[in-house]
């Protein structure tokens, strides 16, 4: 154990993780160069081509010390954005040491703060890191000063390194051996193993990420999971190496690795959970991982009605891999059946809807995401809505509350008036500021969490060029005045479209919706009306011109009353085909009212 190094890697968006994480693999000579593709460890197509980390991943390094002995080292690899903080608090309990990355041109940034709060939550030690020195508007010193002040981070176990180049990766594999802790634990003791993650595999069943925490667990032995007591037996243990796995013998105390024991009941497996011995049990389980309090609501529904079934099984085990998403069975009157799903945000939301549609090969329709709100009714009961549809009788509301978020944004000094601007237009309260660093403000704020989650980030790197930053956490509920707006097409009501908006904005969204409506719905041979309404009250409205067929073109001459009694004849069978006309809504509409104004 004197030997093992159980370390992750966290930092703000594009601060260099992956990269960083790349050159370490390829200086512990762990896979070959024809193997090697950059960012190796995303291994999501999603990840890949946004160039974001979605999934915080594991691989195990046998690195040679400058003293001669040869390490251990299990890096974990974790995403950046704070949709997916989840994954990170997740990675960090299963480690003793953090590397804290720290772009050397961009400085400490919002996330760098929050991912740190979370390492020192879990006790870790940390190692400092100023990546990206080679480039021309890199200030290693600059940001080494804001570590130690804005941070409170020992200055003189601060790394140098370009994880492009490789410059500095070598003394950042010494410092990790030098100064991050040996794993603490038993191998002799009753079996604790914390499983930090799982993902299905349709040949071998679930295969479980996790920490040995006491104990030795070897291939044949009869495991149970403490949570439901389920008990299987063990078909192989290994580590996580290179682009593949590798079996082992057996993992003790200290390791992390995974264990396949063919388990096909995917509720069985749950992160958080403990894994013991069926015959020798341990005393109590570990504690797991606080459940993660989900913010955006929507209510996912497949397109075609016979994909329900394969969509129940298809969440079911992506929920293994991504803990953070909860659901929910759901029904709506436009859409048929579905589930109302919970996730950490707009990013999160899009990212499962992508996941769902690759992996498990589903067109599914989204419903306009919501967040929960509190309403307390006149016998001062408090009823919990997040879905439109349940929206209780207005008569019946004393008043309600919604969420609001603490918002906490650095940027440079320059771009102070915008954001301001930006809080203030989104209805942000007790702004404070302050100056971390000559020339940079640290800028908290109270937003209510419906006004952030559409395109509140969008808008604030325009405003910021780019060099604003952004982290927030749920504060408190606060009395609003909130409206259900319903949207009408063609006098029907469409269920999946309504959604529950501030009343001062309700007019802006409700016109927003319409519009979007009107250039997404094809034309027919009849007017459409879509409008927007609170109640009986239209509040915006917006029509679809009917389509002209030149019924006249074959009547080339002749008498005028020919014609006449042509288009009289049109007229009726148009007013007849309004009556029974039936408008299909696109799948693009449903999406397009997500769409932020321009």
């Amino acid at each position: 154990m004197k030997h093992i190094r159980n370390f992750s890697i966290i930092a703000h968006i594009d601060h260099g993780k992956s990269t960083l994480a790349d050159r370490m693999i390829q200086l512990c000579n762990q896979i070959s160069v024809r193997e090697f593709k950059d960012q190796l460890l995303d291994n999501m197509d999603i990840e890949r081509e946004r160039g974001i980390t979605i999934k915080s991943q594991t691989i195990c390094l046998p690195y040679t010390a400058k003293d001669g002995k040869i390490y251990e080292l299990n890096l974990v690899d974790t995403p950046g954005h704070v949709d997916f903080s989840y994954e990170v608090s997740r990675a960090l309990s299963s480690c003793e040491g953090a590397l804290l990355l720290v772009d050397a041109a961009q400085g400490v940034e919002a996330q760098t703060l929050a991912n740190l709060y979370l390492a020192m939550e879990n006790n870790l030690e940390i190692i400092p890191v100023i990546n990206k020195i080679d480039l021309p508007s890199a200030e290693p010193e600059k940001v080494a000063l804001q570590i130690e002040d804005d941070l409170g981070l020992d200055g003189d176990h601060i790394q140098l390194c370009s994880a492009k180049t490789g410059q500095g990766v070598d003394n950042i594999l010494e410092a990790i051996v030098s100064f991050l802790p040996p794993p603490k634990g038993n191998p002799d003791s009753e079996l604790q193993a914390l499983i930090f993650d799982a993902h299905y595999d349709s040949f071998r069943g679930t295969i479980i990420s996790c920490r040995i925490i006491n104990g030795t667990i070897k291939a044949g032995e009869t495991i149970k999971f403490m949570s439901n007591e389920a008990s299987y037996k063990v078909e192989e243990v290994g580590l996580f190496r290179g682009i593949g796995k590798e079996a082992q013998k057996q993992l003790s105390a200290g390791q992390i690795g995974y264990i396949l024991a063919g388990i096909k009941t995917i509720s069985d497996t749950r992160p958080g959970d403990t894994i013991t011995h069926k015959d020798r049990p341990c005393a109590k389980a570990l504690d797991g991982f606080k459940p993660m309090q989900q913010v955006v609501f929507s209510s996912l529904y497949p397109i075609s009605t016979d994909d329900y079934e394969n969509l129940a099984t298809a969440i079911e085990k992506l929920q293994l891999n991504d803990a953070a998403l909860t659901f929910q069975k759901d029904s709506s009157v436009a859409l048929g059946f579905g589930f109302r799903c919970g996730f950490l945000g707009l990013l999160h939301l899009e990212v499962i809807q992508e996941r769902l549609e690759r992996e498990f090969d589903i067109s599914l329709i989204l419903t306009v995401p919501s967040v929960k709100y509190n309403f307390y009714l006149n016998d001062d009961s408090m009823v919990e809505v997040d879905n439109p549809a349940h929206f209780p009788d207005p008569a019946k509301v004393s008043r309600v509350e919604e969420p609001y978020i603490k918002a906490t944004i650095l940027m440079p000094e320059k771009y102070m008036g915008v954001v301001m601007a930006l809080c203030m237009e989104r209805r942000g309260e007790n702004t404070h500021y302050h100056y971390p660093t000559p020339g940079r403000i640290e800028l908290t704020c109270e937003l209510p969490l419906a006004e952030v989650i559409y395109d509140f980030y969008d808008k604030l790197k325009s405003a910021t060029q780019g060099y604003g930053s952004f982290d927030y956490a749920l504060y408190d509920y606060r009395k609003s005045d909130l409206v259900k707006l319903d949207i009408l097409v063609n006098g029907e009501l469409v269920d999946a479209l309504s959604q529950l908006v501030h009343r001062a904005n309700s007019r802006a969204r409700g016109l927003h919706a319409c519009e979007q409506l009107q250039n997404e719905i094809p034309r027919q041979m009849f007017k459409i009306a879509i409008q927007a309404a609170i109640g009986g009250t239209i509040v915006a409205r917006t029509t679809i011109s009917a389509l002209r067929k030149d019924v006249i073109a074959k009547c080339y001459g002749g008498d005028i009353s020919r014609k006449r009694k042509l288009l009289e004849k049109q007229k009726a069978g148009k007013k007849r085909m309004k009556t029974v006309g039936n408008v299909e809504i696109p799948q693009k509409a449903f999406l397009a009212v997500l769409k932020s104004e321009q």
